[in-house]
C-alpha cells in the first residue's frame, strides 16, 4: 500500500517534468529562509489572498475572542492574563516564535497550550481550557498572533537536546499500516501531489491554522493526529509528550521562517 502511495507521488512529479517545461526559480521573499519554505508558498493564490487580508481571514474572529479572554478576570483570585502580562503586544512578542520550551519544574517540554493552562490553574486558580476548545483556540491564536513576523527560534540545545532528539526520531520513524513517516511526505516529497493536494514541508509557523477543510482553526496537534490517521497509525493524545517533542522538532525545521498565525491553508 505504501509503495503504491509513493509511486503515485512519483507519477505526479514526472507529469510536471515530462512535458519539457523549464520553470524559473521563484522568489518567495519572507516566506523562504535558505532551503525552508512556509506552507504559504504551496497554497493556491486564492488561499493566500484570504490570509493576506485580516478582514477576509476568518480566523481573525478567534484572535478577537482571545483578546477578550486576555482581559477577562477568572478563577478564585480574580485575575486575568493581563493582570500579570499587561499588554500582549509587548509581553507576548516572542512567545509564538520560542515555544515549546523546557520547563525545569516539570522536567520536560511544554507547549503554549500547556503553559496557558499552567497559568490558569496555578496563578488564576481557574479551570484549564480543553484542547481544541473555542477558548483554547482563541487564546493560543491571539497569543501567537502577537509574534507575527518574528523568526521561529526554538531552543534545541542544553537541557532541551534529549527532547529534540526524541522529536527527530518520531519524525523519521515509519508507522501505521502504510509504513510511512512524517519525512516521507514533508521531507522527501514536498512539492509533489498526493491526490488533489500538493504536499508542503509541513511547517508549523502558521499554527493555530485555519484550514478550509476544518472551517475553523486547529492546533498543530490536531494536524499531527490527522496525519497519523491518514497513514493508519494510532494517534497520540493532545498534549502528549510524543507530540510536544515532535512539535519542537517541527518548529526547529522551520527556524528563521516568520510566525504567520493565523495562517490559512486548504
Amino acid at each position: 500500500m505504501r509503495n503504491l502511495y509513493i509511486a503515485a507521488l512519483g507519477v505526479a512529479a514526472m507529469t510536471v517534468t515530462s512535458i519539457g517545461t523549464v520553470f524559473a526559480a521563484e522568489d518567495y521573499g519572507k516566506y523562504q529562509v535558505e532551503d525552508r519554505r512556509s506552507g504559504y508558498t504551496y497554497a493556491a493564490k486564492e488561499t493566500q489572498a484570504i490570509q493576506d487580508d485580516n478582514f477576509e481571514n476568518p480566523a481573525m474572529l478567534w484572535v478577537d475572542d482571545g483578546s477578550v479572554l486576555w482581559e477577562q478576570a477568572e478563577g478564585e483570585v480574580g485575575k486575568a492574563c493581563a493582570s500579570c502580562h499587561e499588554d500582549a503586544a509587548d509581553s507576548m512578542k516572542m512567545t509564538g516564535a520560542e515555544y515549546p520550551k523546557h520547563n525545569p519544574k516539570l522536567g520536560k517540554m511544554q507547549n503554549l497550550e500547556q503553559r496557558i493552562n499552567q497559568c490558569r490553574t496555578e496563578n488564576m486558580k481557574a479551570k484549564p481550557f480543553k484542547y481544541e476548545s473555542a477558548e483554547m483556540l482563541g487564546m493560543t491564536t491571539f497569543v501567537r498572533h502577537q509574534s507575527n513576523g518574528q523568526a521561529m527560534s526554538v531552543k534545541v540545545d542544553g537541557e532541551v537536546a534529549p527532547f529534540f532528539k526524541k522529536g527527530e526520531a518520531f519524525y523519521n520513524q515509519r508507522r501505521g499500516q502504510l509504513d510511512m513517516s512524517c519525512k516521507n511526505c514533508h521531507g522527501d516529497n514536498s512539492g509533489n501531489m498526493a491526490r488533489a493536494n500538493m504536499l508542503s514541508e509541513g511547517q508549523s509557523n502558521g499554527f493555530p491554522t485555519y484550514r478550509l477543510k476544518w472551517q475553523k482553526p486547529g492546533s498543530i496537534h490536531r494536524r499531527f493526529r490527522g496525519c497519523n490517521k491518514n497513514i493508519r497509525a494510532k494517534p497520540f493524545g493532545y498534549g502528549s509528550e510524543e507530540y510536544v517533542n515532535l512539535e519542537l522538532y517541527v518548529a526547529w525545521r522551520g527556524r528563521g521562517l516568520p510566525v504567520e498565525t493565523p495562517a490559512v491553508r486548504n
